[in-house]
Formats: C-alpha cells, sequence, structure tokens
C-alpha cells in the first residue's frame, strides 16, 4: 500500500470498496459537500493499493446506489425495509445529508404494521386443530344469539355487544402472545373459553335463565374483570415448562372440589320480584388431568 495523494487534476478514479471494484469520475465524487467529496479534493488522505486502486474500508453493495445520488441528486432505493436501512448507514457514514433524508422518510412512511388476523372457526375439527397447533395460548369467543329459546333480557343486547368488543380491543393488544378466534356455530349464545398448551384451562359462560313470575327469559352478562382475568392467566402458559401450582394457586379464586364456581345474586329488584339469576359460571379443567380436550 502507498500513500499516494489523489489531485484534482485526475478525471477519473478507481475504487475498491469492499473488494467490490467501481470506476468513476472524479467530478461525481466532489460533487457534493460528503466524506467522499472531502477524500477527493485534498482534504483527506487517501489510500492505494499497487495498480492504483483506491481503497475503502466499506461495504460495496449499495455503493451503485451512493455513486448515482451523487451524480444525479436522487436514486430509485432499493427493495424491502432491510435494504434501505442498509443503505442509511453507509449513506450516514459518507455524509450525504439528502441521502439520509431520503432514506428516513421512506422508511418512516412505509412502516410494517402489525397485523391482527381473528380466524373464524367453521368446525369443531378445525378448532382442535386451531388449539392443538398454536404455539401460544389460546382465548375463544363463542357468540351465537340465534341459539336462545327465550326472549332476552333489556340489557342483553347491550351486554353481548360489550363482550364482543372486549374480544376485539384484547386481540388488539394480545395478539403477539394470544391466539385469538370466533366460533359463531357453536350451542351457546355467549361463552368464552381459554386454553394453554392445547388444552383447556377455564369457560366463562356469560349467559343465564332468569326466572320470574311470568316467563323465564334469557340474560347475558358482561363479566369484563373476570374476562381479564383469565386472560392474563392464559399468559402463564406462554412457555414451557408448566407453572408450577403454587403460581397457579396464587392467580385463582376460591373455588370448590369441582373445580367450579358458581355465583348466585339477586336481580335489581330484589326478592321483591321472586328473580333468581345466575350471573356466570365459571368452569377451571386441570392442567395435569387426563381430561379430552374441550371437555
Amino acid at each position: 500500500m502507498s500513500g499516494e495523494r489523489l489531485t484534482l487534476g485526475n478525471k477519473y478514479v478507481r475504487l475498491n470498496v469492499g473488494g467490490i471494484l467501481f470506476f468513476t469520475p472524479l467530478q461525481v465524487l466532489t460533487s457534493q459537500n460528503s466524506l467522499l467529496g472531502a477524500m477527493f479534493a485534498g482534504k483527506t488522505e487517501v489510500f492505494t493499493d499497487k495498480e492504483g486502486w483506491v481503497l475503502i474500508d466499506r461495504s460495496g453493495k449499495h455503493f451503485n446506489s451512493i455513486l448515482n445520488y451523487l451524480r444525479d441528486g436522487t436514486v430509485t432505493l432499493p427493495k424491502g425495509r432491510q435494504a434501505v436501512q442498509e443503505l442509511l448507514v453507509e449513506a450516514k457514514y459518507y455524509l450525504i445529508q439528502g441521502l439520509v433524508e431520503l432514506c428516513q422518510n421512506t422508511l418512516q412512511g412505509n412502516k410494517e404494521q402489525p397485523m391482527c388476523v381473528i380466524p373464524v372457526i367453521t368446525s369443531c375439527k378445525e378448532e382442535e386443530q386451531l388449539i392443538q397447533s398454536s404455539s401460544k395460548p389460546v382465548v375463544k369467543l363463542l357468540y351465537n344469539r340465534s341459539n336462545n329459546k327465550y326472549s332476552y333480557t333489556s340489557n342483553s343486547d347491550d351486554n353481548l355487544l360489550k363482550n364482543i368488543e372486549l374480544f376485539d380491543r384484547l386481540s388488539l393488544s394480545f395478539n403477539s402472545r394470544v391466539l385469538f378466534f370466533k366460533d359463531v356455530i357453536g350451542d351457546e349464545i355467549c361463552c368464552w373459553s381459554f386454553y394453554g398448551q392445547g388444552r383447556k384451562l377455564a369457560e366463562v359462560c356469560c349467559t343465564s335463565i332468569v326466572y320470574a313470575t311470568e316467563k323465564k327469559q334469557t340474560k347475558v352478562e358482561f363479566p369484563e374483570a373476570r374476562i381479564y382475568e383469565e386472560t392474563l392467566n392464559t399468559l402463564l402458559y406462554e412457555t414451557l415448562p408448566l407453572p408450577d401450582n403454587s403460581l397457579l394457586e396464587a392467580t385463582r379464586r376460591s373455588y370448590n372440589n369441582c373445580g367450579s364456581l358458581s355465583e348466585e345474586e339477586e336481580g335489581p329488584g330484589g326478592t321483591e320480584l321472586r328473580e333468581r339469576v345466575r350471573r356466570i359460571h365459571i368452569k377451571r379443567y386441570s392442567t395435569y388431568d387426563d381430561r379430552p380436550l374441550g371437555h
């Protein structure tokens, strides 16, 4: 390697950029205020090999784009976000501010937006395949308003919509960690199911029959806090090994020996309306038993 200094009188320059050879007019290299302009205007020392190639210790992958921008003041950026990011790194190194801004604006305008895709199952077999093949915990919302035998209470439609809206919000917030899917062909009216590592963990049924003095009615509840709790509990099953029993017990409420919880509450009118409402029921399933999937 020699320390020969190039002068402005040279018309063409031979460049060796990271092992890739380029042959370009000196006028192009000095056309803009950049590191290359400083190098070939005599402001910065450059080195050549024995054959006269100027050595630049950078990747030559995007150097053609660098030269094209210096020549024309614009350039067609490479395809793909990764390639534009690589060119941005080189543009910053060579202090080519216009190309830096072009790359940054392109990257900001083409930010890859995460997609939230919610499957809607069409059969029990498809449901089982989704659950068994998922590497993430699973949350399923079953809703089918047409399953009702009786009339609905006044707030049931609103509560059904609230359940669906909560499902959508949870999907947007946790879709990278949990698989969410909908079931619109099942036998329930509104029911949440929670799965971890291929096994059903819990179920929250949001419907009940109201026994009034005149007629039976179907009531749809919106147990928001319980749904949040069960969704967060599924996150314990993101990775192997399974969470230990002490951790599971710390996240649970009190349950009876059957592993289920039922709440009996009176309606807004109290006992005067002689109305008994089973607001929700929740079932929990042991992670360690041999219970078949979905039962």
